[in-house]
């Protein structure tokens, strides 16, 4: 038995091999001895053998291997089971060997229905053995040293279907999947994934959906909620564009083709776009003075207290009121109304940047699976291949 390691128990008693169908098949028999209840541990006594089964192994010399046997059931105080073999898990057809085989191709192609034609099985062995190998992950994953998160929402299908996405910013994995962005979800799922620890948790980075907020203040109250500063800036880009788009039909030989040289960086403009920035600013329009404000906003990124990006967001919001601009003076609004989150975000050095990187994982995984009907094969996928899990078994050969 040295090609499986199973003890002396375990004995290969017969090997085929179809060279036509590149097939081999291996046949084992159990000896009888010390057999013990699955459940309880306890010794017992043979009582008879099961119908044979079959299990899918992994290929041997480029040819398909299957392993057979009658596994014996144990008769004990606690009545009579089927013992459990040492290849494979409960219910499952295929090994241990075959199941790492799977996650090494899962993890190349990204795609269930590829990997099972690259190993010639079906799609539903691909299937259990994906959702087998992440309920093993979740179980053996220690939560304890997380000090900094980030929760964010991914769109599933048309129609604002969202799910729940949190991360652990450090590593930059996947904590968990919950469907749907409501306050009384999201609280759910956060407890679910830091029962007992959430007082450790240092800081919270999400955006400014109102039921992430509300979450974050029942499940982390110690922690800092930090606005990340990409939603900031995304939220001045787009009031910047309305105003834009309103004075370009009072001035469109200034504005014309204007958007990019507007929201495009400085170092980052081509030739053309600063010529066409510069107009824009000779001409002083509504929308210089707007793109003033975004860049004045910028400015206070990166204060070296709480007191002082207080100071400076007060004094920002300020200068928006004063100009009256409607478009900029609704994003002050939003900012007040989130204000601590804001100041945490020019304050402290966390950010949402690792969640948007997983937001692209997370799409590429659905463009690739071109979508998935059920909300927890979806979680199951982006748990696999974004959560950072220890999904191989422990096996002996």
């Amino acid at each position: 038995m040295s090609l499986f390691g199973f003890g002396p128990e375990w004995t290969i008693v017969r090997l085929t091999v179809d060279a036509k169908l590149l097939r081999i098949d291996i046949y084992i028999v159990h000896s009888g001895k010390n057999l013990v209840c699955p459940e309880t541990g306890e010794a017992g006594t043979l009582y008879d053998h099961r119908e044979e089964r079959t299990w899918r192994h992994r290929n041997i010399s480029g040819c398909m291997c299957y392993v057979h046997c009658r596994v014996p059931r144990v008769e004990t105080s606690s009545g009579i089971k089927t013992i459990e073999v040492p290849w494979a898990s409960r219910s499952s057809r295929v090994t241990y060997a075959f199941e790492c085989i799977v996650v090494e191709v899962l993890k190349e192609t990204k795609n269930q229905t590829k990997t099972a034609e690259l190993l010639n099985c079906s799609f539903n062995q691909i299937h259990r053995i994906m959702h087998r190998c992440v309920a093993r992950g979740m179980a053996r994953r220690t939560l304890a040293d997380i000090l900094h998160v980030s929760i964010d929402e991914k769109a599933l299908k048309r129609g604002h279907v969202y799910a729940t996405v949190v991360c652990d910013s450090t590593r930059g994995i996947v904590l968990d999947v919950g469907l749907g962005r409501t306050k009384k979800g999201t609280i759910e799922l956060l407890l679910l994934i830091f029962a007992g620890i959430s007082d450790k948790v240092e800081t919270i980075t999400a955006d400014m959906w109102r039921a992430f907020r509300g979450a974050v203040e029942v499940v982390f109250p110690k922690a800092a909620l930090i606005h990340d500063r990409f939603h900031l800036i995304k939220y001045l880009n787009d009031a910047l564009n309305k105003v834009r788009r309103r004075e370009v039909k009072q001035h469109p030989k200034e504005l014309k083709g204007s958007r990019f040289a507007l929201l495009k960086n400085e170092e980052n403009r081509t030739e053309s776009q600063e010529e066409i920035f510069q107009v824009i600013q000779e001409a002083n329009l509504e929308v210089s003075v707007a793109w003033r404000l975004r860049e004045d906003f910028k400015a206070i990124f990166n204060c070296t207290s709480y007191a002082e990006a207080e100071k400076d967001v007060n004094l920002w919001i300020d200068s928006v009121e004063k100009t009256g601009m409607k478009e900029v003076i609704k994003v002050a609004k939003m900012f007040k109304e989130h204000f601590t989150g804001v100041c945490n975000a020019l304050c402290h050095p966390q950010s949402n940047a690792q969640a948007e990187r997983m937001n692209g994982k997370i799409q590429e995984i659905k463009s690739i699976g071109r979508g998935f009907r059920r909300f927890e094969n979806f979680r199951v996928a982006i748990l696999f291949f974004c959560g950072g899990l220890d999904l191989y078994p422990q096996i002996s050969w």
